[in-house]
């Protein structure tokens, strides 16, 4: 067995297969483009699904590659197990309708014991396979020649996560040795398979052979894939002989700048579990937010926002109180740099982000634990000793303060916590984010029908709105047919096509396909792109269509050059973001149609009017400017050379085209667009919101689009200016301020006769006295405008010593107020203003708080606001 460092092994193992003729693919963004199952990249099959389900044909069907992956579905594992992580890479080959069970077998156990490659023993390998299987054990047993004492029959060896591909599985286990062993001989789980530390599983290759129906039923695959995952920290770890994950090169130099930070050795700490926390977590947040990922209240940057808090916490734990984990970047980035070089270009941003974040959640500690102090005198003072589930929940729901931290507190003073209560809240939480995610199904069930389109049909919309051309493929149902008739909805595919179909946000073309005498013979609803990239006509049929005939094609040119006009727009809208928000911000999707544009950015602030101005004016000079717009055909690696921007998570073939605006903008881009900037006319941001975790959305419009959007804004100006009875447009602005001059006059007016009103009706509430107990009391509901002016009422009610007790009760639509104020007599002889207003409180169906002299209530039964003032003089007869 060798010795290998991560980057050596990860390398070894994409030559390896480069070898065997795979292309090597690049490993995605961890934030899913284009599909919303996800809510992060969580395999490395997950990239494969378009070709896996037949949606897109790969030029080679024969790929591996080292895919980044987050899974988050058991955070608290991490650091306690030994191999449980939130960020993993996946080492992984596939077949997309090529190679099967035996060269996946041959090359996996090559790689592994091959003397050019891993060199493992042979004698320490098991195997795994599912019982019905044959083929596959008698690959391992007659072909590899691997001992039947090395091979298990699993019933667990099915891969199948509902509807689409599916299919038996083998998996490969690495004996670490005696050593090892965490349970004792003739345990149920004590063999290769089983749940213990001595047999690791290494790699799991999976036949897909079957499609899951949405019957539940199973049928053959019209094409098999092969579909293999081999965590890189786990082989590392053997490759290393390290006791877990973490003592690998992937992690050890993380924890070794921790026990710099911290003055703790990581050898000697009783409980490693921090250290393991924090090396964990700083890996994925610096991977995600490289990605464009930014830590939010929501969605994965919920996740985010969760994992940074926990590396805080732990650093607590280790005596860390200030903020730390921008000092572990660098070490993550000197790490992985290398393979990943975007974590290396993105690191000032990562850092900006997390140091923001941290220093926030420090704030929400200090904010959180003076709650939990208030909510700890008040139990005592009611010589209570349990804090309710529900108050921790809120703690840490609502405040970000975390359980333990509550415990640290509430432990000091003697008072436990209700947990049931807690765990119960939790519960309800956890379905709430369960059923606001979408179920993450691998893929679509795989359809043979489109895949086996090997034709040439090409675009030729760059330069032709019409064309004549054969009709080569006639679909109905998921069939080839030979006619279509009027009326029914069918697919068409022609030898070359001036409609664009829909794809990098641009939509695709509507239009009509016509005979050679112009007749109408379909109308044109939408396109989208084939497995090989085929324009496929979605269209609603008029006159009888008949395979092989020749048909001419025209776009709705009208609508086309609408849209251009706002492809274009977006390229300009891009750089504009750039330029005046920072080179940070990035697309995150777009939207381009006739009507309006969308453009999504990564961007982790509010973005001011005065920004939006600044990038508004700034396209618009662009467009006056009237710069030509280049359009250059070249290779992805000369396209870099040119300074071109490609979307991080989009995939881009060998031959790509650059649209160049000046040296202003230059993009990656395969749609469509005007030939000068001049053409779209007028570019008008309409909003701009934020939409998620980190990202932003604008909503805008050019030419015709926004020429309507100001006809419409001026239309309402000038009814506003009719029935303000001006001569201008002009006027307005300063006839609207002096309305709302009048209106805050007017409100003025209002509060100060309320006040006087109420101090009128206090005079003679002040003066309806009673007596208990030899102390004076007044308790008497009053009309006040709200609990402001109430609160005013009892200042003046202490100012003029007019009793010893006051009770007053509002009733303001639907709910009612209470307050309580006692004198420095009523306090000193026991009486507490907070235990009358908790006594009087139910009566109205609320509760409340305060202190010895003054407290107050809300609730919302102002049928009992009588009763609960009859009820003053009941509680001070029994207090006394």
């Amino acid at each position: 067995m060798k010795k290998l460092s991560s980057s050596e092994l990860r390398q070894l193992f994409l030559d390896f297969f480069k070898e065997k003729g795979h292309h090597i693919e690049k490993s995605a963004s961890l934030v899913p483009v284009e599909d919303p199952t996800l809510l992060w990249i969580n395999s490395g099959v997950a990239t494969m699904k378009k070709y896996f389900d037949g949606s897109v044909k790969p030029e080679n069907p024969r790929i591996a590659s080292s895919q980044k992956s987050i899974r988050t579905n058991d955070i608290e594992n991490v650091g306690v197990t030994a191999r449980h992580h939130t960020l993993f890479e996946m080492l992984g080959n596939f077949s997309i309708g090529d190679y099967f069970k035996e060269e996946a077998i041959e090359w996996a156990w090559e790689f592994l014991t091959g003397e050019k490659w891993l060199a493992l023993d042979p004698k320490k390998l098991y195997i795994t396979v599912y019982p019905e299987d044959v083929e596959t054990y008698s690959i391992w047993r007659d072909k590899i020649g691997v001992a039947e004492s090395h091979l298990i029959q699993e019933e667990g060896n099915f891969w199948d996560i509902g509807e689409g591909p599916c299919g038996p599985d083998t998996e490969i286990f690495f004996d670490r040795g005696e050593a090892f062993s965490n349970l004792p001989e003739g345990h149920e789980e004590n063999y290769p398979g089983g749940e213990n530390e001595r047999w690791l599983e290494i790699w799991n290759l999976v036949f897909s052979e079957f499609n899951h129906k949405a019957d539940d039923t199973y049928a053959p695959l019209p094409n098999k894939n092969i579909d293999t995952g081999m965590g890189l920290e786990r082989i590392v770890s053997v490759m290393q002989n390290a006791p877990t994950n973490f003592e690998t090169d992937l992690f050890m130099p993380i924890i070794h700048k921790v026990e710099k930070l911290s003055g703790k050795n990581y050898e000697k700490e009783k409980n490693k579990v921090s250290f393991k926390v924090i090396a964990d977590h700083i890996r994925t947040l610096v991977f995600a937010i490289s990605d464009g990922a930014l830590p939010s209240n929501e969605g994965r940057g919920y996740v985010l926002r969760r994992l940074l808090r926990r590396s805080v916490m732990h650093g607590r734990r280790l005596s860390i109180e200030k903020p730390f984990l921008t000092q572990l970047v660098p070490v993550v980035v000197e790490i992985m740099g290398v393979y990943y070089p975007e974590v290396s270009e993105n690191s000032n941003l990562i850092e900006k982000v997390i140091l923001s974040e941290e220093k926030r959640f420090h704030e929400t500690l200090s904010d959180g634990l003076n709650k939990v102090k208030e909510i700890v005198e008040e139990l005592k003072a009611n010589g209570q000793s349990e804090i309710s589930g529900k108050d921790v929940f809120q703690l840490y729901d609502t405040y970000g303060f975390p359980l333990e931290l509550t415990e640290e507190v509430v432990e000091e003073e003697d008072i436990t916590i209700n947990y049931t209560e807690f765990e119960v809240e939790m519960q309800k939480q956890r379905e709430r984010a369960r059923s606001a995610r979408q179920a993450e199904n691998s893929m679509a069930v795989q359809s043979s029908l489109l895949s086996e389109v090997s034709v040439d049909s090409a675009f030729i919309g760059y330069d032709h709105d019409e064309a004549s051309s054969e009709l080569i493929k006639l679909i109905k149902n998921d069939a080839f047919v030979e006619e279509a008739e009027p009326g029914e909805a069918v697919r068409l595919i022609f030898n070359e096509s001036p409609f664009y179909a829909e794809k990098g946000g641009q939509v695709g073309d509507t239009g009509l396909v016509l005979d050679k005498d112009n007749n109408v013979m379909a109308e044109v609803l939408n396109v989208k792109s084939g497995p090989e990239g085929q324009p496929i006509h979605e269209v609603k049929v008029r006159n009888k269509l008949h395979n092989n005939n020749t048909y001419h094609l025209i776009i709705d040119k009208h609508r086309r050059r609408l849209i251009e006009r706002n492809h274009t727009a977006t390229h300009l809208l891009h750089q504009a973001l750039k330029d005046i928000l920072g080179s940070h911000v990035n697309q995150a999707g777009s939207l381009v149609e006739d009507s309006q544009l969308r453009f999504d950015f990564t961007h982790f602030n509010q973005v001011t009017e005065k920004e939006l101005k600044e990038m508004e004016k700034q396209v618009n000079q662009k467009i006056l400017e009237n710069i030509s717009v280049e359009t250059v055909e070249t290779t992805i690696d000369k396209a870099k050379e040119m300074g071109a921007i490609a979307l991080f998570g989009e995939k881009y073939g060998k031959h790509v085209r650059v649209i160049s605006i000046n040296d202003y903008s230059k993009e990656l881009c395969g749609g469509t667009h005007v030939k000068t900037t001049s053409e779209i006319g007028l570019f008008k941001i309409l909003s701009e919101s934020g939409i998620g975790a980190g990202t932003r959305r604008i909503i805008a419009r050019t030419s015709q689009g926004a020429y309507q959007w100001i006809d419409e804004q001026l239309s309402v100006l000038n009814q506003t200016t009719k029935l303000m009875k001006l001569q201008s447009l002009n006027e307005l602005p300063v006839k609207v301020e002096g309305l709302q001059k009048e209106l805050k006059d007017i409100n003025q007016m209002n509060e100060s006769l309320s006040a006087k009103l109420a101090e009128a009706q206090a005079e003679d509430t002040f003066k309806n006295i009673s007596t208990v107990e030899g102390f004076t009391v007044i308790a008497e509901e009053i009309k006040a405008k709200d609990m402001n002016q109430l609160r005013k009422l009892a200042d003046k009610w202490k100012q003029n010593d007019y009793s010893d007790i006051l009770v007053l009760g509002l009733r303001n639509e639907g709910k009612v107020n209470l307050i309580a104020a006692l004198t420095e007599k009523a306090t000193q002889n026991n009486l507490k203003a907070k235990d009358l207003i908790k006594t009087i409180s139910p009566y109205i169906k609320g509760g409340g708080g305060g202190r010895d002299d003054f407290a107050q209530a809300g609730g919302k039964n102002p049928e009992g606001l009588e009763k609960a003032l009859q009820s003053v003089s009941t509680w001070i007869e029994a207090t006394l």
